[in-house]
């Protein structure tokens, strides 16, 4: 091949060095990595790598041997950007960058920050490649701003793609993008879900992060294919009628040679001082959102997966490490803001300006925060001083739940302030309930093993669980192997015990699971208001002794009412009397403790009818059996 460059050449116009130093550039993946083409004829590649500190930079890769001499980049002016076009290089070259730093005669081999593929680890260079596929996702994407709607229901299966299915008789081998595609797509359906959220699928060098170390921020990673494979992954769940929600992690990033850190012999992404740019926990580097080019950078890549991709939804991974300074360190250990505080008013800002933008570019796609404090206002418009964020994970929600849940029935009148709590709080953010990943790891244990008591009274509490989160105020979330109880812990490298739906109790439990969308999709009252205290009203939440709860639910019409009752103990309640707004029959919907979920099968024959007797400061009374551990649900049929 000829080492003759085009230098002249370039894709990046003075807008977009200009834009990009400024901090606001949105599209940056359009120009900067690599993007075949051809140039009076001449079929090759353009290259363009930001490296402001390089006293020289060149493209190395197979397709020259490697050589650190042959294909010269030129910087372009003061932008920091290095580029060059080279004729003959197409797509499926393997390729990285080679730096000379101005600083000590550092060299090192970089992958491309923008590549749009990456080599399948632990080989670590980048590919030449293209975006192109012929998407037919339209009917969702037209009907999509009503799916995501803050009153639609929205019910979101967690899926990390490596360990949800794999081929056993192939040495227990990964299923491809493609292979997992229709699988995927048709069990979602079928359980009701509304969403699959997907652990992060940006490349990553150790597979063990589960993508939360992620060094190809603009590639999907290709040990399950190619980024059309992944495109073809959303066309399939979307013409299912699934949305589609990434986990991405603008928050830190890994300090492996190949990627981001020390990425010109300098802190480029990251900052200098380890006070604010080491991540302690995690041993890694935080992005310096003070820099104009890395908020370029982070926000092409956010725009980029909902542009390219068609995601439907962002979720932001550790927000709360974003936002504290002295997050995870000890005094000492930090450098407060200009205010003296310790919030991190770069990083606010960013996220600010990025949910901004998304908002405004893709009015139908919304933004999720892993926010795990009581920052304010996190899913409440920049204009009213909130962060911007369409929803937010309860994260109190689901530790004091959890707890509660893992007490012997005996102890929970004890501890029944964990359930009632959230009502201090439940209407001031967009709440989303996560049952996720973090809570069956690490020897925390699976949801099914946390549950206390014998193998029928584990699953009548999940049961129970599962109902009480669904008539609930807020959006939901659910973690794989928790619809049909997986006994083990989440294992990254192994596959979902999916034989345990030939025993009765995990298939009824799956059944449960697909009843509770159904009736949870069907119900207004269930997801109409889930953000204001209008669509929620206790009935009882005092009854202690009983470790139960009653509240009503309500439509935006005020027609449609629904009373949940949980009995958080193993003991029947017959003649339990609850106070209801309304006379007349009230249907029984739903009730976790029926014969064919593995209940015990004591309920209400159909429903009850109310009895014009004040309680609870309502007009009406029902006289109802209570099952053992059971969420049942009423309807109004008034």
């Amino acid at each position: 091949m000829s080492s003759n460059i085009l230098q002249e050449r370039t894709l990046l116009t003075d807008d977009d060095l200009y834009f990009f130093n400024e901090g606001s550039h949105f599209r940056l993946y359009e120009k900067l990595g690599s993007h075949p083409a051809t140039v009076d004829n001449q079929a090759g590649t353009f290259f363009a790598v930001w490296a402001p500190n390089a006293q020289q930079a060149s493209v190395i890769g197979d397709f020259n041997d490697w050589s650190k001499e042959s294909h010269p980049l030129r910087p372009r002016g003061q932008s920091g950007i290095w580029e060059a076009f080279v004729p003959g290089v197409g797509k499926g070259t393997i390729y990285k960058y080679h730096i000379v730093s101005q600083q000590g005669g550092y060299r090192v081999d970089k992958a491309d920050p923008f590549a749009f593929q990456a080599e399948t680890p632990p080989r670590k260079g980048s590919i030449v490649w293209d975006l192109e596929y012929q998407w037919k996702d339209g009917d969702w994407l037209k009907k999509r701003s009503r799916s995501q709607a803050f009153d639609a229901p929205i019910a979101i299966y967690e899926v990390h793609l490596g360990s949800w299915m794999r081929v056993p008789q192939e040495n227990d081998r990964f299923l491809t993008y493609r292979e997992i595609a229709p699988k995927l797509a048709e069990y979602a359906k079928r359980l009701g879900f509304t969403h699959v959220e997907l652990l992060p699928v940006m490349e990553h060098p150790f597979y063990g992060s589960w993508g939360y170390q992620t060094t190809g921020y603009f590639a999907p990673t290709s040990r399950f294919g190619t980024p059309q494979d992944f495109m073809y992954l959303v066309d399939t769940l979307h013409q299912h009628d699934i949305g589609v929600i990434l986990d991405w992690v603008p928050s830190h990033f890994p300090s492996d040679e190949h990627g981001l850190a020390f990425f010109d012999g300098t802190h480029l992404y990251e900052h200098s001082d380890p006070r604010q740019g080491i991540h302690p926990e995690w041993n890694s580097y935080i992005f310096n959102y003070s820099r104009p080019e890395v908020r370029s950078f982070l926000f092409s890549c956010g725009l980029y997966w909902v542009d390219i991709f068609h995601a439907d939804a962002l979720r932001f991974d550790a927000v709360a490490s974003m936002l504290y300074l002295d997050y995870g360190r000890k005094a000492g250990e930090w450098i407060a803001n200009e205010h003296g505080g310790r919030e991190n008013l770069e990083a606010v800002s960013f996220l600010r300006r990025l949910n901004e933008e998304v908002y405004k570019r893709y009015p139908a796609v919304q933004t999720i925060a892993e926010e795990s404090t009581s920052w304010p206002l996190v899913s409440r418009p920049p204009y009213v001083g909130g962060l911007g964020f369409g929803f937010k994970w309860d994260m109190g929600w689901m530790h004091d739940t959890l707890e509660y849940m893992s007490q012997d029935p005996i102890h929970r009148k004890y501890h029944h302030n964990k359930l009632t709590f959230r009502l201090q709080y439940a209407f001031h953010e967009n709440f989303i309930l996560p049952l996720s990943h973090d809570e069956v790891v690490y020897g925390k244990g699976s949801l099914l093993r946390k549950m206390p008591g014998d193998d029928w009274r584990k699953f009548a509490n999940l049961r129970t669980l599962f109902g009480y989160m669904y008539g609930h105020a807020a959006k939901k979330m659910l973690f794989m192997g928790g619809e049909f109880g997986q006994w083990k812990e989440w294992v990254h490298d192994e596959g979902l015990d999916w034989h345990l739906l030939e025993f009765p109790l995990h298939q009824q439990l799956q059944d449960y699971v697909r009843e509770l969308n159904r009736v949870y999709r069907g119900e207004p009252a269930l997801h109409e208001i889930d953000f204001d205290a209008s669509g929620f009203e206790w009935v009882d939440c005092c009854d202690t002794e009983s470790s139960t709860l009653s509240f009503i639910r309500r439509a935006r019409s005020n027609q449609d009412l629904i009373l949940v009752v949980c009995n958080f103990t193993p003991l029947p309640r017959l003649n339990y009397h609850l106070g209801v707004p309304r006379g007349g029959f009230w249907r029984e919907i739903l009730n976790s403790d029926a014969a064919h979920f593995g209940g015990s099968g004591h309920g209400n024959l159909g429903g009850v009818e109310a009895a014009p007797i004040y309680s609870h400061g309502h007009s009406h009374t029902l006289n109802i059996t209570l099952p053992p551990l059971a969420t049942i649900m009423l309807k109004s049929d008034g």
